[in-house]
């Protein structure tokens, strides 16, 4: 492994980072607002280090009974702030604290060319995938992006609303729901088919941290977001591209 990774060691401890709470109003790292469009969130009231692993978890459609499972495959993307010998922690352009934990069998990247661990260094833009507990991420896959990415992110990010303490819930719907969508239902989605909607879902509303991805019975496919106020769901298509979002 890279020489900055041979003495690895156990990041001391995760920062306490809240995030947008139910409808209700509730701070939580792992809670969701309800949608307009049906009674309660697929997540809901459950923790993302609740139940079942995501290597536990079928990637196709069908029931609901792993679609509240974690901790689950997901991601985020925002600025390198610091780095240890066991990870870094990144701000995304809503504000957002996360925690990234590395491993000896995380890959980086950076554009679409294999590099080191050593590219990750404070300032740089990176997408981050893996599997996601609130929000602290253990890497799968880390990418460093062109420069200027960050700033375009913001730019995208305005109609994502940025967590704030104590700040009303959102409601609002944009885009098209699956038609057939019902809270809760579906499994949890894993390997490339997670990254996928992961990154989609990034690039459409950058901001936040990808929690879990949920595929619906008809093939889309529900992705649900933490660390703002608006966004929590977000809708992908069979061919990953993002039809929708809602409280």
């Amino acid at each position: 492994m890279f020489s900055r990774k041979l003495t690895m060691s156990i990041v001391a401890g995760v920062a306490a980072i809240a995030v947008a709470g139910c409808s209700s109003g509730v701070v939580s790292a792992t809670s969701s607002s309800a949608s307009p469009t049906a009674s309660a969130s697929p997540a809901a009231s459950s923790s993302p280090a609740a139940s079942s692993s995501p290597a536990a978890s079928s990637s196709s459609g069908g029931g609901g009974s792993n679609a509240r499972s974690g901790p689950a495959a997901g991601g985020s993307s925002g600025t390198v702030d610091s780095v240890s010998t066991s990870g870094f922690t990144i701000t995304t352009s809503a504000g957002q604290k996360v925690t990234v934990d590395e491993t000896s069998s995380t890959t980086y990247e950076k554009g679409t060319a294999s590099t080191s661990a050593s590219a990750i260094t404070a300032g740089e833009p990176v997408l981050v995938l893996g599997t996601v507990n609130s929000t602290t991420i253990t890497a799968t896959q880390v990418t460093v992006q062109p420069a200027g990415s960050e700033e375009s992110a913001a730019s995208t990010a305005a109609g994502v609303v940025p967590f704030k303490q104590g700040a009303p819930a959102t409601s609002k719907t944009v885009g098209q729901i699956p038609a057939d969508y019902a809270q809760g239902s579906g499994t949890l989605a894993s390997g490339t088919t997670a990254n996928k909607a992961t990154e989609a879902a990034l690039a459409a509303y950058p901001g936040g941290v990808v929690d879990r991805v949920v595929e619906l019975s008809n093939g889309e496919y529900e992705v649900h977001y933490i660390g703002v106020n608006w966004p929590h769901h977000i809708f992908v298509n069979q061919d990953f591209k993002v039809i929708g979002a809602n409280d």
